[in-house]
């Protein structure tokens, strides 16, 4: 039986792939913390072929820095997010973008509790960056990362061009 975490982002995800769709826009993700759990969520919802472009599982910082141009220094922070977000996306010539980069646990990383969460959406020129801290065991934390991620990538495709 799916938890209700994995229940709420399917269906997070089948929004996402209808308003894709309905807008014709490319989607991609930049994904840390959750190593690839928001991708596995676009690429099985309806349709993905025509609208979910990929993403890139930067969990190195070096990985972030090289590949997304995030600029080197820490990485649990809003901006790391957001350049995420953009490297993402003009790597993969997507519309919109969502990233996330966090501390899962269950030790602190970078002076951040276990759970501080930092998730970014790109779409065209407009940015919105999300803090948020989960409670719980790194399995937990990941899979409500994985829904807000999912929930700030719906609010982007709901938002007028």
């Amino acid at each position: 039986m799916q938890s209700t975490s994995s229940d709420e982002a399917q269906q997070l995800a089948e929004q996402v792939a209808r308003l894709a769709q309905q807008r014709g826009a490319r989607v991609a993700v930049a994904e840390s913390l959750t190593s690839g759990m928001i991708a596995n969520q676009l690429g099985a919802a309806p349709e993905a072929s025509s609208w979910f472009v990929g993403g890139v599982v930067a969990y190195a910082a070096d990985v972030k820095f090289k590949v997304l141009g995030v600029d080197p220094g820490p990485v649990v922070t809003a901006h790391c997010a957001a350049q995420m977000a953009t490297g993402v996306a003009e790597l993969l010539s997507a519309d919109l973008a969502v990233a996330v980069t966090g501390v899962g646990g269950p030790d602190p990383d970078e002076g951040h509790p276990a759970g501080t969460v930092y998730l970014a959406v790109r779409a065209g020129s407009r940015e919105a960056v999300g803090h948020h801290h989960f409670d719980g065991d790194p399995t937990q934390v990941i899979e409500q990362s994985t829904v807000a991620a999912l929930q700030l990538l719906r609010t982007a495709l709901e938002t007028p061009h």
